[in-house]
């Protein structure tokens, strides 16, 4: 029984550091401006043509 209690604490600890990477993922994604963005993509463009 005490080991099905370890397992679930881990899993649980695993599913909440899994949430602070995502949440920390989608703050920055929100950060850039659309102009921001749109830059981006263009330098990309025209860095994949040369």
């Amino acid at each position: 029984m005490r080991m099905w209690k370890l397992l679930g604490l881990a899993g649980l600890a695993g599913v909440a550091a899994t949430g602070v990477v995502v949440a920390r993922g989608e703050r920055k994604r929100r950060a850039y401006t659309p102009d921001e963005i749109r830059n981006r993509l263009h330098e990309r463009v025209e860095q994949s043509r040369s």
